[in-house]
């Protein structure tokens, strides 16, 4: 794998600036990696690797950059519960990690770098130097991933007998003898004009 540098790099073109959510994915994706035992996420592992994240924030932009995964190749999964936290899977093995950001890594900044008062700046470069078990807390965990949100072809494909719209991958729902779109069945998060 290539350095923190380099993937950091890699990681700011792509989201587009340097913050301390992009050192933090970086150094998160890294420790995730090492922990379950890929070497070579976009390369010959990348089959073996899932990640769920739990925080649509710039974190989730450097984790998808340094492991290749992505919500197109099924590899990525969005958990919306706020948390700066990902899972990493490895698929063939099982091991999986659960790693936290910790709150308090904010106020030890100032430990690692007190001479920079603006607090984004500090926590910025602080992140790229504190210890990790000082940033971050790392649990094993064990996930259980359904079938159909696995990589790979579409489990299952039915048609909305309201809206005639295909539905993949175990998402439609059954509502009185009829399979139906989640849109169909109440679950709309736009309103048609």
């Amino acid at each position: 794998m290539e350095s923190f540098e380099e993937l950091l790099e890699v990681s700011t073109r792509i989201h587009g600036h340097i913050c301390a959510g992009q050192v933090i994915g970086v150094r998160m994706s890294m420790l995730g990696l090492e922990r379950i035992g890929i070497d070579d996420p976009r390369g010959r592992d990348r089959k073996k690797l899932y990640v769920l994240v739990e925080i649509d924030r710039c974190a989730t932009d450097a984790i998808q950059s340094v492991t290749g995964c992505s919500l197109g190749k099924r590899s990525l999964r969005w958990m919306d519960f706020g948390i700066m936290a990902a899972t990493f899977v490895n698929l063939e093995t099982g091991r999986a990690v659960r790693i936290t950001a910790r709150e308090e890594s904010r106020e030890l900044s100032k430990k690692y770098c007190p001479e920079i008062g603006d607090k984004y700046r500090r926590q910025l470069e602080a992140y790229r130097i504190m210890p990790e078990d000082e940033l971050f807390s790392v649990q094993e965990v064990r996930v259980e991933i359904p079938d159909c949100d696995l990589p790979g072809p579409p489990k299952r494909r039915v048609q909305c007998a309201q809206c005639g719209d295909w539905v993949q991958d175990c998402r439609e729902v059954e509502e009185e003898g009829r399979t139906l779109c989640r849109a169909c069945a109440g679950q709309r998060y736009y309103r048609p004009l």
